[in-house]
């Protein structure tokens, strides 16, 4: 029997989840242990109560909430609005994605990207709709690609992964660059973003680079204790906790795309020994580095 999305109330990692919900009051989902995977939601209309670790947020159209792993979660309809109308996506991060939320991270591991223009509101929707049908995509489909709303609109699709997989990836990837590179970071000093955004992207470039906060704070010129100070206040997260997720995230691409072995793997990205590396990848995805292969890359035969 498939799975479907109604059956995951807590979604396994290595899982991509593609759905569109309009809800009235009274809808709620609550996860004490938070989620292994990342959650996207973009309001289309109406209104959502969001709250992750020691972070709270309204969002309305227009706004994507962008929910990190592993942080007890919940969200719901404002009962003053009485409705809620939203995309969602449950997704593993690529490793350049934290670049451009950093600047809009609420702590908690939660990002709220507010208010972003209504000019790309209309492709934005156009990424999730076509990511719903291509979560269904096989090579071999003998059914052509019709543009506009599924018909199946209602019916979350899960993606596991192969080709299907990276296609759902991109138009995440679509929405997110829409998203931040037209909405503005609020209530943060644009001298500080840049240089929180300037050391992730050094991060990012490099996850397998002896970083050290001394070594970040340099690059940017701050002193060790005002940099963490700065990151940790924009990011929500400490300068070695996005090292060592930049490292994991990094990993798992080579994981699924290269035939490396689990201590290449953990050499490749960062890790001192492959035991620190397993214990870093566990607690990311859920799962030990082999088995996180071994559901991604089928054995055939």
């Amino acid at each position: 029997m498939p799975v479907t999305a109604e059956d995951l109330s807590v979604p396994a990692a290595e899982l991509m989840i593609v759905g569109h919900y309009d809800k009235p009051a009274g809808y709620a989902t609550r996860r004490s242990g938070g989620s292994p995977s990342w959650l996207l939601l973009w309001t289309e209309a109406g209104e959502g109560l969001v709250e992750q670790g020691g972070a709270g947020f309204r969002v309305g159209a227009g706004d994507l909430a962008v929910l990190g792993s592993g942080v007890a979660q919940h969200y719901r309809v404002s009962p003053a609005v009485g409705r809620w109308r939203f995309w969602w996506v449950h997704f593993q991060p690529r490793a350049a994605w934290t670049v451009w939320l950093g600047p809009h991270a609420r702590g908690g591991g939660a990002h709220l990207v507010a208010g972003v223009p209504g000019g790309v509101h209309e492709r934005i929707g156009l990424a999730f709709r076509r990511a719903l049908r291509d979560a269904r995509w096989t090579p071999d489909a003998r059914v052509p690609y019709v543009a506009g709303v599924p018909s199946e609109l209602r019916a979350p699709a899960v993606v596991v992964g192969g080709p299907a997989r990276e296609l759902v990836l991109g138009a995440v990837e679509e929405v997110l660059v829409l998203a931040t590179a037209t909405a503005r970071p609020q209530g943060r000093g644009e001298e500080g973003d840049e240089r929180v955004r300037r050391a992730l992207a050094i991060i990012t470039a490099e996850p397998g680079a002896p970083h050290s906060v001394a070594s970040l704070a340099r690059a940017v010129a701050l002193s060790p204790s005002r940099f963490a100070h700065l990151f940790a206040e924009t990011t929500g997260q400490t300068p070695m906790q996005a090292v060592r997720r930049a490292r994991v995230r990094h990993a798992a691409s080579l994981l699924e795309v290269t035939d490396m072995d689990v201590g290449q793997v953990a050499a490749a990205s960062g890790f001192v020994s492959p035991f620190h590396f397993s214990r870093a990848f566990r607690k990311e995805y859920g799962l030990p580095p082999r088995d996180y292969r071994a559901r991604l890359r089928p054995a055939t035969g």
